[in-house]
């Protein structure tokens, strides 16, 4: 009879019943282990395989290491032969453990291992097992013993197909992450296989099925909060099954490169994870208002309208857009001579320019094969196959594509651009279709074109080469495109960011369609061409969720809708959502109804509101990509990174808050009037018409009044929002004075901050650089009666607010006690009489007319008498 003595030995079990329950045929022994310190070293052999999907890797090497008190990386490759891996100058990271180091190390025999090895440090919460008989790895949280990823004893490595599963939890386990798809809900599902392989594809009716990006990262978080997060980190296509109790890769090359996140909080998740691959670049102020575009702007004229629009509207408008409207024959780096002419276009740019607007354009990768260079002068510019450059179809026609591995491609990039932006001065630069994208059938040419397992492409388990660039294409150095299809995006944003930088010595904005784990360090992304139905309105949430994960926290979707015709009602609940996306822009296709904010009047009140919200809290957001920038933080967060141990946040997916305290709770469907929203315990304040405190004991649905016209956001008690007043350009609400709203928690405590620059220096926050930031907290003491709340200033740096006259005019309180019988107010230790009101109607107590200099620092005291 066999006794089950422990969770770990449960696990065991499960892994062998999924081994069962799973095509299983290949095992590995452990010849020999060794290791010192955070290091561990062994060399496994092939005791069983099976013939399908190729024969099987006789020999590999395992190298584990605790990199970082933080994050532990676990690698297997083949001991005999070199494998493709994420170049280091692509995600540059520790380089691993070389060969040479782990075949002369001295290591013990099969015969006298123990049961296990196990390697682990007292200053680190991971502690990684190896264990021998049979073989399997574990990683664990050495704080509690809670299993995180604990492996079946088969291993499959084959040359182009490799196979690992982990045990899960069977209740207990939340998971989030593997991307990109249209998802139903964050929090994965059980039986969900993700498929990671990027792919031109319309979302609008597709859901699950892997589109333009690939990031093979998770985060799990466990009952009572604690969260960590797993990274394979491998370019090749893979699917990833979710079976609520295992999580099986299927991979079709390269190498298995894990990296683990010990937390444990979500928070610190995300914090460590983009310390490994690169943290998000910064994004210049003016790319935080309201951006338009349309397929199907006919010429100047058109955009011109659509400007004059916005203004006699009165609805903020910071950028227009150009798709590929504005090229000749959809050509990069030209201007359609009737539509588009340099003669109209530039004189336009310049009038946006001197009114503090912007103007981006879009650029394909793929280069017009009568445009591109004479063949001498290509040489290593474009993809080849067979020997030649690859020729595609995309919109111009035939075409070459650039191969941005190669240094000689990007230099030709950045020339491309700096020629184009002398003639139009494009402030921003729009990397579409870099998937890469291609309409050209092909024919196979070598085994590369035909992976002997076929991942669910589509999910109809589509060739690899469809509707792109075939994959027995070569880059630089030999590279094949079988294995480096997933950084193509990547690659491009990097290039042309790089090239903006280079060209302006100003803070780049490029937004790219395809990414990769580390696009955040050069790009925003939005979640492509979307249906203008409700349900895409929904989903876009749980996207831009996913991506502030991913490490790429300015994201949004299509406002009103890409594909298809909108209606009023939806494009004013639309813009209610889009105005709280970190990236918010509108964007339609040519062949659907205008859909302009202003072209109808409940669309332009929405907008007018909840634009007006967007560009009062521009200083909390822009603050928001300061944390982001340095330390990861997303901008957009679910509600159990602020709320970890409760666990009914985990499957909220209607609402977000932006940073850890404003809540957003949009209508998600037609016809209704109110909305079912999730409260955590605390109190929460209408930023809308800032009405008395929802205050909760614990976590509750709420039932809010939503008007056709109107948003529902809310801040919670604990927090100090930076404020400024609204306008129509980011530059004109800029020049505001800035106004606190303290909104206290139960307790009489709350806390903010606020990161001010010039919003354009390429980096934000850096050594010796020029940039203010100020730290706000509040305290409440109560004695015999006497309630003095006291907020103040600590002035972290101040090398930017000197030299402007940046000033806080008025700070208000929310959940003082009320009404008082008397108050007094103190500014810096001296009375103030006159420059203070109370508003008793609800609940919150102004201190107004005043001109506290931001960058010095400052004490409000409120005294109440009760």
């Amino acid at each position: 009879m066999t006794i089950i003595s422990s969770f770990a030995d449960l696990l065991a079990l499960l892994t062998i019943l999924i081994c069962l329950l799973h095509r299983c045929g290949a095992n590995y022994e452990v010849e020999s282990v060794s290791g010192s310190g955070n290091l561990l070293l062994a060399k496994l052999k092939l005791v069983g395989g099976t013939a399908e999907f190729g024969p099987d890797v006789k020999r590999l090497n395992l190298t584990a290491s605790l990199e970082t008190d933080n994050w532990l990386h676990v690698r297997i490759t083949d001991a005999d032969h070199q494998r493709w891996e994420v170049p280091q100058d692509v995600m540059p990271r520790p380089a691993p453990v070389l060969e040479d180091v782990l075949l002369h190390s001295s290591g013990m025999s099969n015969a006298s291992f123990p049961g296990s090895n196990t390697m682990s440090s007292e200053s680190s919460d991971l502690t990684f097992t190896i264990h021998t008989a049979p073989f399997r790895l574990t990683v664990s949280r050495r704080s509690t013993g809670d299993v995180l990823f604990d492996t079946s004893a088969t291993l499959v490595f084959k040359n182009r197909y490799l196979e690992v599963t982990s045990a899960l939890p069977a209740r207990g386990a939340s998971l989030y992450g593997l991307g990109e798809q249209t998802k139903r809900t964050f929090r994965l599902q059980q039986n969900d296989t993700f498929t990671i392989w990027n792919e031109d594809l319309e979302r609008s009716d597709l859901l699950d099925i892997n589109l333009y990006s690939s990031h093979p990262f998770y985060m799990d978080v466990r009952p009572g909060g604690a969260a960590h997060g797993v990274l394979l980190l491998n370019s090749n296509g893979m699917d990833i099954k979710y079976g609520g109790s295992y999580i099986t890769y299927k991979v079709i090359g390269g190498v298995l490169d894990f990296y683990f996140f010990a937390g444990p909080s979500p928070l610190a998740v995300v914090e460590q994870y983009t310390q490994l691959i690169g943290r998000p670049a910064p994004m210049p102020y003016w790319s935080f208002g309201f951006h338009q575009c349309r397929y199907g702007y006919k010429n100047v004229a058109d955009l011109e309208g659509v400007v004059a629009g916005y203004a006699k509207a009165k609805i903020p408008l910071e950028s227009i857009w150009s798709d590929i409207d504005y090229m000749d024959g959809y050509q990069d780096f030209t201007l359609d001579p009737v539509n588009y002419p340099a003669k109209l276009l530039r004189p336009f740019v310049d009038r946006l320019h001197n009114n503090s607007q912007k103007y981006v354009v879009i650029i394909d990768p793929a280069i017009k094969k009568e445009a591109a260079p004479p063949q001498n002068e290509a040489v290593g510019l474009f993809l080849q196959r067979n020997g030649t450059n690859y020729v595609g179809r995309v919109w111009p026609g035939e075409v070459y594509y650039p191969d941005f591995m190669s240094p000689r491609a990007a230099e030709y990039w950045a020339r491309k651009i700096s020629e184009f932006r002398r003639t139009i001065p494009a402030d921003g630069l729009w990397c579409d279709m870099n998937e890469p994208s291609n309409f050209k059938a092909w024919e196979p040419l070598n085994e590369y074109d035909d992976s002997p397992y076929r991942i669910n492409n589509t999910g109809i388990h589509r060739n690899l080469n469809n509707k792109t660039v075939p994959v027995s294409a070569v880059h630089f150095n030999g590279v094949s495109e079988y294995d480096a299809h997933n950084l193509y995006g990547l690659l491009e944003s990097r290039a042309t960011h790089d090239a903006l930088l280079k060209d302006t010595a100003r803070r780049p904005f490029v937004l790219s369609r395809a990414t990769f784990i580390g696009s955040g360090r050069y790009t925003a992304h939005w979640t492509g061409d979307n249906a203008a139905r409700w349900d895409e309105l929904a989903h876009s949430i749980n996207t831009i969720l996913n991506f502030g994960l991913f490490g790429i926290p300015m994201m949004g979707a299509d406002i009103c809708g890409f594909n298809g015709n909108t209606t009023q009602e939806l494009c004013s609940r639309w813009i209610q959502l889009g105005a709280f996306y970190p990236f918010a822009r509108a964007h339609a296709e040519k062949t659907t109804v205008r859909r302009e904010l202003y072209v109808w009047e409940l669309t332009a009140q929405s907008a007018r509101k909840a634009l007006g919200m967007r560009y009062r809290l521009l200083p909390y957001i822009y603050t928001l990509m300061y944390e982001a920038h340095t330390t990861g933080s997303p901008i957009a967060r679910p509600l159990f990174f602020s709320y970890p141990q409760d666990a009914d946040t985990y499957g909220v997916d209607r609402q977000f808050l932006l940073g850890r305290g404003v809540l957003v709770s949009p209508v998600l469907d037609p016809g209704t009037t109110t909305v079912d929203a999730y409260f955590p315990a605390g109190r929460w304040f209408s930023l809308h018409d800032r009405s008395p405190a929802i205050t909760l004991q614990t976590g509750k649905r709420v039932t809010l009044s939503a008007p056709a016209d109107s948003a529902n956001v809310h801040l919670a008690g604990g927090n100090i929002l930076p404020l400024q007043q609204p306008g129509l350009t980011t530059s004109t609400a800029r020049q505001s004075a800035f106004h606190l709203l303290v909104a206290l928690a139960e307790n009489g405590t709350a806390s903010g901050e606020l990161f001010l620059d010039d919003g354009e220096s390429p980096e934000m926050g850096g050594v010796g650089g020029n940039w203010t930031l100020v730290r706000f907290s509040c305290n409440t003491e109560d004695s015999k009666g006497i309630i003095t709340t006291t907020m103040s200033s600590h002035v972290v740096q101040n090398s930017y607010a000197p030299n402007r006259t940046l000033v806080i005019g008025k700070v208000a309180f929310m959940g003082l006690p009320s009404p008082p019988k008397g108050f007094t107010i103190y500014v810096n230790g001296a009375e103030l009489k006159a420059a203070s009101t109370k508003s008793r109607t609800n609940g919150v107590f102004s201190v107004s007319g005043l001109s506290l200099v931001i960058g010095n620092q400052f004490e409000i005291k409120v005294v109440m008498s009760h």
